[in-house]
């Protein structure tokens, strides 16, 4: 029996997991991993999700003046993705787009930039995998986990530093086994500009990771979302690294920041490490970046402004604990130290996060609440300088 199409998505979403037909050899069916999922034999799949994450925060005057100094109330995100194959499982595709004022980069008045994914890729078996588009570089994991598959409601402020975000280019990966260990190779080559930007200059950006999980593949792809949810039964371990050199960068922080001023470009280079660990229920995870600027980390501008690269390196430790299949404990340290040539410019920065997660289902639909207490230049005491508390509840719906 045929039925119409948004009779087909009103039933998914309420459950339905068998395929219903609505069209001439199209059958839509709810995936409560996948999502919407619609097929045509085997010519034609696209799977279809969407996400919102509602977020309610408060951050304090100081350490110890607990009146609001400041909020983050908004609709973080909301996101739109689409994936699948045309013509044969191995011509690939996703589409990810943003709507809100954060996913668009309207939050400085700059123009409307919804696409934050959109790749074709080429799979010809289970080991390799080409791509064209733009997407996420094969950079840090706390940046390549999705923002939908966090333990606490933002990323670190060693992530917000360092991290290499989503570029324009084409990518190569390698996954396989030897024995018991699994291994990942990933390289990619891009424009350097990132998001949506406009035709660069001569300067290109070479990224490479190697991924090595010497106990074998995580449950369920583990090892690319926060959390031990699938409860290890065995140990799981992925250590990885990576580095990446971005020739003539127009931006502070590569592929983010500000634009320096009057046409100057700097080169970054960001080596990263990175390594997670699962087991019944226990989740410790830990990330090491570090970036030398060529050149001076403070561009100056002809008119006296400046605009400044952050140099320098930063750590961060995420220690998380279920307790029962649908709450969860979760502790993070983070540490930013700029280098040598930054003194005066800039600050060490440090903070300390204390979270709550209920999952309903999974990472689609969850209730996050946590406390985060920052500090500057090592003086953690509340009366010092820089010192600020958060107080954090963030709801994640999705499918």
């Amino acid at each position: 029996m045929r039925l119409p199409f948004l009779l087909v998505v009103l039933l998914a979403l309420s459950g339905t997991t068998s395929a219903q037909r609505i069209g001439e050899g199209l059958t839509a069916r709810f995936d409560r991993a996948k999502g919407l999922v619609l097929e045509r034999d085997s010519l034609f799949k696209m799977t279809v999700r969407f996400r919102m994450q509602n977020r309610f925060a408060l951050l304090s005057t100081s350490g110890d003046d607990l009146t609001i100094g400041g909020s983050d109330i908004r609709i973080r995100r909301m996101r739109l993705r689409f994936d699948g194959f045309v013509l044969s499982p191995k011509i690939q595709y996703k589409v990810q787009l943003g709507f809100s004022k954060a996913d668009m980069d309207l939050v400085d008045g700059t123009v409307a930039q919804p696409i934050r994914d959109a790749v074709g890729i080429y799979a010809p078996d289970a080991h390799w995998s080409f791509t064209i588009g733009q997407t996420k570089l094969p950079g840090n994991r706390q940046r390549v986990v999705s923002s939908g598959a966090l333990q606490l409601p933002d990323r670190s402020i060693v992530n917000a530093a360092f991290t290499l975000d989503r570029d324009y280019g084409v990518f190569a990966g390698w996954q396989g086994r030897i024995r018991t260990h699994e291994l990942a190779v990933k390289a990619a080559l891009t424009s350097g500009e990132g998001r949506n930007a406009s035709p660069g200059d001569d300067g290109l950006c070479y990224t490479g990771r190697l991924e090595w999980l010497p106990f074998g593949g995580f449950t369920d792809e583990g090892d690319y979302f926060e959390g031990d949810l699938a409860q290890e039964r065995s140990v799981k371990l992925a250590v990885a690294a990576g580095y990446s050199a971005n020739i003539h960068a127009r931006r502070a922080g590569g592929q983010l920041g500000e634009f320096f001023p009057d046409g100057q470009a700097r080169t970054l280079n960001t080596f990263i490490a990175d390594a997670l660990l699962k087991f019944r229920g226990l989740a410790v995870t830990t990330e090491f970046c570090h970036r030398e600027v060529v050149g001076q980390p403070v561009v100056m501008a002809a008119d006296g402004g400046s605009v400044l690269a952050l140099e320098g390196w930063g750590w961060n430790a995420q220690l998380s604990k279920l307790l029962g299949p649908k709450n969860e404990v979760v502790g993070r340290y983070s540490l930013v130290v700029p280098s040598a040539r930054l003194m005066g410019s800039t600050s060490q920065r440090e903070e300390g996060w204390l979270g709550y997660t209920r999952y309903i289902n999974h990472h689609r639909v969850k209730m996050q609440g946590a406390v985060s207490y920052a500090w500057t230049e090592g003086q953690a005491a509340v009366d010092t300088p820089g010192a600020r508390w958060g107080g954090w509840l963030q709801v994640e719906l999705g499918i």
